[in-house]
């Protein structure tokens, strides 16, 4: 079952009225955009996901509660592309779901043998299969480095590298037995070896990073005065992204910034509301929360 992340602190965040218009990037299994329905009777939600199992799920639960909402299967780089109004409030929650990680045949899970697959979308002609059995050693050594922040990148590299050549690596525990061979036993205790591998695996795969950039920055331009998003995310890496660019938006023109007036067209348009991590309480019930953090900003001209 998918436990939605920071739920109640999302939800407040997004200041949500009778007749707001939200978009929800990350629809998965409905948890947030359940939530929004219920409090925006006279609005609409706009809800995107890749995934045809978790939109055709989510149909459901979303009828449940009320019809004025559009589900948009596609990725969420192409905000711009779907969205032609300004809205009150937009949410990206980050975290790969519980349901897909939990589906031996997608891939995703270090814990359970499947076909190396990996993607958010199924019509996505990468595969962490293609990744693994044709990517050269530098490219891998590269991917493994800055989406995993794996210390060992090296030597699982050139482990593979020398693997696939006896025959095909193609499942998820075939990886594992590899990857576990490449380190020393003491990274073994540490935590599961393979974790970060399969992190940068599935970036790879799904273009994550240079998504969250790009829509990130669209979704900026989308909002209305006074209108916020609220990000989750559960990895430096994202983190690290959104930060940098809520930093970008909210700072003061450094020429200006000195100045004992500064004129309102030399004013940010945006300005950076909170930061919340979950309580103690929500990590002892979802471990999956642990790593996350909600960035919320608003626009205020």
């Amino acid at each position: 079952m998918h436990i939605s992340v920071l739920l109640e602190e999302a939800i407040n965040a997004l200041n949500l009225k009778e007749d707001s218009v939200i978009i929800d990037c990350t629809l998965g299994r409905a948890g947030h955009s359940s939530e929004i329905l219920k409090r925006i009777k006279k609005g609409f939600l706009f809800a995107f996901d890749q995934d045809e199992e978790a939109i055709s799920y989510s149909q459901n639960r979303l009828e449940q509660i009320g019809e004025n909402f559009q589900i948009i299967h596609d990725n969420f780089c192409n905000l711009k592309k779907h969205i032609h109004e300004n809205v009150d409030g937009i949410l990206f929650d980050l975290g790969v779901s519980s349901p897909q990680l939990d589906e031996e045949e997608r891939g995703f899970s270090f814990h359970k043998d499947a076909k190396l697959d990996m993607r958010m979308d199924q019509k996505n002609p990468l595969s962490a299969y293609e990744v693994v059995n044709n990517y050269p050693y530098e490219k891998l050594v590269d991917i493994f480095y800055r989406y995993g922040e794996e210390k060992y990148s090296n030597s699982i590299a050139k482990k593979i590298v020398q693997k696939r050549e006896e025959k095909k690596i193609e499942t998820t525990l075939e990886l594992v037995e590899i990857i576990k061979s490449a380190v020393t036993s003491k990274y073994q205790r540490e935590g599961h070896p393979a974790r970060r591998t399969f992190q940068a695996i599935r970036i790879e795969v799904n273009k994550e990073l240079e998504v969250l950039e790009i829509a990130l920055k669209d979704a900026l331009t989308l909002l209305k005065p006074k209108g916020r998003i609220c990000i989750i995310t559960f990895q430096s890496l994202e983190d690290r992204i959104v930060a940098k660019i809520f930093k970008e938006v909210t700072q003061i023109d450094p020429v200006v910034a000195s100045m004992p007036f500064i004129p309102n067209e030399y004013l940010p348009d945006y300005k950076i509301i909170d930061k919340i991590i979950p309580s103690k309480q929500e990590i002892e019930q979802n471990k999956r929360s642990r790593s996350a953090k909600l960035r919320i900003i608003e626009r205020i001209k």
